[in-house]
């Protein structure tokens, strides 16, 4: 054998010889038993990086491991393709995205195949490929033939230049992340599936799973958010039949209140939800949404209440969005009467915090212990009172401008004064439902799944819109329904809205003119499902049923932490509404469940400053050629008309330089002949998750050029517990280069000899236990501590047969982490087959047991040698073995221990 591991040469040869041999393919029809293992697969952005790396090796690790412990093994690899990062790469670039997105396929694939990762191929996917969504539309029509998919108006984020809706995450600052534009709230007809009906099922299922993280677990039960409360309606005050109270001495009403009599009818009330009744003493507001109907009908005769919904239209749409805008509120001059008071009177606002889609798009206002309302509540100067103790705190009158959100007991509040939280909240139910104005309700935070998507790359909805049959699903024999390629994106919006001919076609009920649905559907739909479709490819349907049961679910699901509550939940539910129409009898998709921790680097950006608006330069450019300023001295002289922005920059471009101070070339020439844009300076920013927006991604492909795949992988399992981030790290990656190349020397040593080494192979079997034991736990830095301490112990033992065994048995131990080496080594040892193919080597559970023990012999509480002895030896013999000790006889001379302590299997130590 070579004295130097030749990666690249082994590196291909090695993946050759798997790709040709097949060795990877899992086989449905195997008797062994089924080992699924599955990384979250990757959306196709142009390169991957060293956290796809991370993830993508833990899991092949495992597979690996698996494969050797005699499981038939499902291990496949695909692409979630569909998404707006390519629609927005065919505005910028020209290009189309299927074109653009399969280039990045092809790029992505041949790196994953540069790192020997132990993936069957033969299955790969890519959801963006007729053959895989046509199938999914497939299934839509299943579910919308069950009842579990309907249609209705939905409030959404609307940028009115690019003519789109967008997720929550595009909106920044109340405006369109690509074009800038203010966003509104529009509603629109959108598609949406039932995921609400399984909200208990999605909930209980949770205690099942034991394999999962707890902070997973309970986000989505967060998320889920069952609650128990009560529902009841506040009655408005001095509405009557005759309406003759709602104006002084006698007068008519204002029109506004006509308006609500004549929308709401003259018993108009406000019904509301509550999972706090217990706080109802503590109310001073009601607050009803922009889209309520009580808001709109007084609209309807107050141009002040219009103009304030316009202005609500413009803000969030989520919970997230509304807890950190400013809260604002408009007094419609109604009242409400309190349920246990005629003669309180609440104000009724309208609110922007308030949401039609949350609850029943109307809440009451208790301000000491909502922060939201306190806040409300401080700024339209209105009662806030105490009612739940905190501490000593019973004063009625609540200071300050933190609510109280703990618990305490019930005060100021008449018959319920005395009684703790939960006591309360059952007295005021009871009282309620006894009394007919109320009723104790189960409720959830959990909304149905919008799934209508107003862009081009995704799955066509497969639905016909018919004026007189309505929306009909598309006949099976006519999926794929399939996207049109002669698309032009020139103009904002969705290019199937205004495709000449793709979208018209025929009703298939009544065969008039009918118009496809031109939404497509949400990429997380896609990714529901895939998992099912890698068990299992049928050409004529989406899966076949007792092939897909055959592996399902995933025994190990590997993945980050950001995909915990909405993709995970919505597989969940994807897999349950299956089960639901009797297509699977499998209702949890992945039996565990592990969240890595992210590669992180750190990052930098320049900060730009530029001329806020065109028309102020030519002004400044004529006072710096005026004045001969330069373009700092003309921001120090101008600054007001400069904005600044952020450019994030690859490490690599900049430059650290002596001082401390950095420096960017590339940029800094950029803008050498602008007279507009300054760059203010080089800074650093935070160690973070790698990630192409900050351009503190690493690309593995020269990494593994220049020190080959086996260390890179090794580097990516040893320097961190694999749920906690990993920094990337040149001196890293260097350590684990020199540790195989250090392994190989082992391996390539013919140094034989005879006899046992009884220590040596305990320490083996030890280590071939506890590597197992750690691959199957998923601490992969468990494991590689251990192989360092074998290899250690290899290196010093003296040649034997116990060594020549533990040498051999070592490739197999680092075959999942370095396969390209153990490869290698393995054929030269004159070993048959592929190492891929070796068993698991056995252990002997007899020399797990340790029946020798390490003694350390001190002298006056200093350590001055160690021996071993049987393990349990008595007091006597443990001391005579301490005073023949060379050592210590030459330590002593001619005195002896005045005392002599002795705790067995530990230590003796002599007091001399």
């Amino acid at each position: 054998m070579a004295t130097r591991f030749n990666a690249l040469k082994s590196d291909a040869h090695w993946q050759r010889v798997w790709e040709d041999a097949r060795t990877f393919a899992a086989d449905d029809h195997s008797p062994k038993p089924r080992s699924y293992v599955l990384e979250m697969f990757p959306y196709p952005s142009g390169r991957i990086h060293m956290g796809h790396v991370r993830n993508y090796t833990m899991g092949d690790v495992l597979a690996r491991y698996r494969r050797m412990t005699g499981h038939e093994v499902l291990h496949p690899m695909g692409w979630d393709a569909f998404g707006m990062p390519a629609e927005n790469a065919a505005m910028e670039k020209g290009v189309h995205p299927g074109g653009w997105t399969r280039d990045n396929i092809a790029t992505m694939k041949a790196q994953l195949k540069r790192l020997g990762f132990a993936l069957d191929w033969t299955r790969e996917l890519a959801t963006c490929e007729p053959d895989y969504y046509g199938h999914e539309q497939a299934l839509f029509l299943d579910l919308y033939e069950a009842g579990l998919v309907y249609r209705k108006e939905s409030a959404v984020n609307w940028d009115p230049v690019d003519m789109t809706v967008l997720a929550n995450e595009q909106v920044i600052d109340g405006r369109g992340w690509r074009s800038g534009a203010v966003v509104e709230k529009r509603k629109l007809s959108q598609w949406f599936l039932k995921i609400t009906d399984f909200a208990d099922e999605l909930l209980d299922g949770l205690a099942d799973l034991k394999d999962w993280p707890d902070k997973v677990r309970l986000m989505q039960e967060n998320w889920i958010g069952r609650s128990r409360g009560l529902r009841f309606r506040f009655i408005l005050s001095g509405f009557s039949t005759s309406l003759e109270a709602n104006g002084e001495d006698g007068a008519s009403p204002p029109p506004f209140v006509l308006s609500v009599v004549e929308t709401l009818g003259p018993d108009a009330s406000i019904e509301v939800f509550t999972t706090r009744p217990d706080t109802i003493f503590g109310s001073s507001f009601v607050a009803v949404a922009a889209d309520h109907p009580l808001a709109q009908a007084v609209a309807e005769s107050n141009p002040e209440a219009a103009a304030f919904i316009e202005r609500c239209r413009q803000g969030g749409t989520t919970a997230a969005e509304l807890e950190t805008q400013e809260k604002l509120g408009f007094d419609t001059g109604l009242t409400a009467r309190h349920p246990f008071d005629p003669e309180w009177n609440l104000p009724v606002y309208i609110a922007n915090f308030v949401l039609m889609e949350y609850g029943t798009g109307a809440v009451f206002g208790v301000p000491a212990h909502d922060q939201r309302d306190l806040d409300f509540a401080r700024k339209y100067d209105l009662p806030v009172r105490r009612v739940v103790s905190e501490g000593e705190q019973t004063d009625p009158v609540f200071e300050g401008d933190t609510a109280y959100t703990g618990p305490g007991t019930i005060v100021n509040s008449r018959f319920l004064d005395g009684m703790d939280v939960e006591s309360a909240k059952r007295a005021v139910i009871d009282r309620a439902e006894a009394e007919g104005w109320g009723q104790g309700t189960t409720v959830y935070r959990l909304r149905d799944w919008g799934v209508s998507r107003q862009r081009y790359w995704g799955t066509p909805i497969p639905i016909i819109h018919c004026d007189a049959c309505g929306p009909v699903g598309v006949p099976k024999d006519q999926l794929p329904v399939v996207l049109p390629e002669d698309v032009s994106f020139d103009v904002p919006g969705n290019p199937l809205d205004r495709h000449p001919s793709w979208k018209h076609v025929s009703c298939p009920s009544c065969g008039a003119p009918a118009r496809r649905e031109t939404d497509t559907l949400d990429t997380f739909v896609d990714s529901s499902w895939y998992f099912i479709r890698f068990a299992s490819q049928p050409k004529d349907q989406p899966f076949d049923r007792a092939v897909a049961e055959r592996w399902l679910p995933v025994g190990q699901y590997i993945g980050g932490v950001e995909h915990a509550i909405l993709h995970l939940l919505y597989a969940r539910f994807w897999t349950r509404a299956l089960a639901h129409i009797g297509r699977l009898d499998v209702a949890e998709p992945f039996a565990g469940l592990f969240t890595q921790g992210m590669v992180t680097h750190e990052s930098f950006y320049a900060r730009l400053l530029s001329v806020d608006s065109v028309e102020k330069l030519p002004d400044i450019v004529n006072v710096m050629f005026e004045q001969e300023l330069t373009k700092r001295e003309a921001y120090d002289k101008f600054g007001e008309h400069y904005v600044s922005s952020t450019r994030w920059l690859p490490p690599e471009q900049v430059i650290i330089n002596s001082d401390g101070s950095l420096s960017c070339p590339t940029i800094e020439q950029e803008f050498a002949g602008s007279d507009d844009v300054i760059v203010d300076g080089i800074f650093r920013g935070r160690v973070e998750k790698m990630s192409k927006s900050k351009k503190n991604t690493v690309d593995p492909e020269p990494i593994v050029d220049q020190y080959g795949a086996d260390a890179v992988r090794w580097f990516m399992l040893s320097d961190s517990p694999p749920e906690r981030d990993l920094p990337w790290s040149e001196a890293g990656i260097e350590g684990a280069w020199r540790f195989v190349q250090r392994i190989w020397r082992l391996f390539s040593e013919t140094r034989e000899g005879e006899g046992e080494d009884k220590a040596l192979a305990r320490k083996l079997h030890q280590t071939i236990a506890g590597v197992a034991a750690d691959v199957e736990a998923l601490a992969f830095n468990k494991a590689v501590a251990k192989l360092y301490e074998l290899v250690n112990a290899i290196e010093k033992a003296q040649p034997s047969a116990t060594r020549a065994e533990a040498v051999r048995t070592a490739m197999l131990l680092v075959a999942p982490m370095t396969p390209h080496l153990a490869e290698e080594a393995w054929a030269a040892a004159g070993n048959e087959g592929l190492i891929a193919d070796a068993p698991w080597p056995a252990v002997d559970p007899a020399l797990l047991v340790e029946d020798e023990v390490t003694i350390a012999i001190q002298v006056n509480g200093k350590l001055r040698d160690t021996i071993t002895l049987p393990k349990g030896a008595p007091k006597e013999d443990a001391e005579a073995a301490a005073l023949a000790s060379d050592k210590i006889v030459a330590f002593l001379g001619d005195k002896q221990p005045k005392k002599v302590i002795v705790v067995p299997d530990r230590l003796v130590n002599l007091v001399a």
